[in-house]
């Protein structure tokens, strides 16, 4: 849980967190997680009704401040795509949490935090169609079955496939990243594969889940992206999606290192990318709209 705090500092160090640009996200509406996940799971948490198993499922014990940050979480995402809306780009200092299914958590997800948003856009005729570009090491099987029977909420996924969830979902598109992939080889995969997909479905607003668990050390990964190539792949799905005129609001999702500060590091790649495009396509906006998150 450290990393949330660290990224922040590091990014204040970096220059590219400060008070202007910071927006802390309100608590969140019950009804807007309820449309998306379960009523009963929802309450079931915030009481600390899930059973042993289900904690389990989840790695995390329940703690009221559990459930304060969780809900806070949500909130930020939906915050940063409303950001987004209004200034092209905005990048959140947590979410992701896409193990998280309607009716149960998984894999350190509590809530899914891109189907919330995703269908509070939807549901308000803020979006039309909206496509969930997933980068995180692990497919995002949750985001996947919260939209098996639509067609405006969209999640492609770019995952290892030897690698967590043991199920993978069959829904949604999913783009198989080999086990011990480098640079070259992931950045070309995703080369080859983001433009055709948003040419084919023609999104008007796009969710880009960062997740630094690709990187070569990280503990949980199986694929051996650098610094660098992570650095490379965040700038390049963010430019292709602003050259499109595409709001794009993104989350860090997972990353795990015993050493939380090198995880923060990694983190802070997405806004060093984000900063960099920024620059490129915003030049006379009001420049450094980041989400501060929770």
């Amino acid at each position: 849980m450290s990393k949330f705090r660290l990224l922040a500092k590091t990014l204040r160090e970096q220059g590219i967190l400060t008070d202007e640009n910071a927006y802390p996200p309100e608590p969140l509406s019950l009804s807007v997680l309820m449309d998306a996940h379960e009523k009963h799971y929802v309450q079931r948490f915030i009481r600390g009704e899930l059973s042993p198993q289900e904690e389990k499922g989840i790695g995390l014990p329940w703690s009221e401040w559990l459930v304060e940050r969780t809900l806070r979480a949500v909130s930020g995402t939906i915050l940063t795509s409303e950001l987004a809306l209004k200034h092209g780009l905005a990048c959140h200092l947590a979410g992701g949490t896409h193990h998280a299914h309607p009716s149960h958590g998984a894999g350190f997800c509590i809530f899914n935090d891109l189907a919330v948003a995703a269908l509070a856009l939807v549901n308000s005729g803020k979006a039309k169609k909206v496509l969930i570009l997933d980068c995180d090491v692990h497919q995002g099987d949750g985001t996947i079955a919260f939209f098996k029977n639509r067609t405006d909420i969209l999640p492609v996924s770019w995952h290892c496939e030897e690698n967590y969830p043991q199920q993978k979902q069959s829904g949604g598109i999913n783009i198989a990243i080999p086990k011990g992939a480098n640079d070259s080889e992931y950045l070309t995969i995703l080369r080859e594969t983001l433009p055709s997909l948003l040419a084919e479905h023609q999104p008007d607003f796009i969710f880009y889940d960062a997740g630094v668990d690709v990187h070569k050390d990280d503990r949980l990964g199986y694929v051996n992206l650098t610094d660098k190539g992570i650095l490379a792949r965040d700038q390049y799905v963010i430019e292709t999606c602003m050259a499109l005129n595409l709001p794009t609001a993104c989350v860090i999702g997972g990353g795990y290192d015993r050493q939380e500060e090198k995880v923060a590091w990694r983190h802070s790649l997405l806004y060093q990318a984000a900063n960099q495009v920024w620059q490129k396509y915003l030049p006379h906006g009001a420049k450094g709209k980041y989400d501060a998150g929770p």
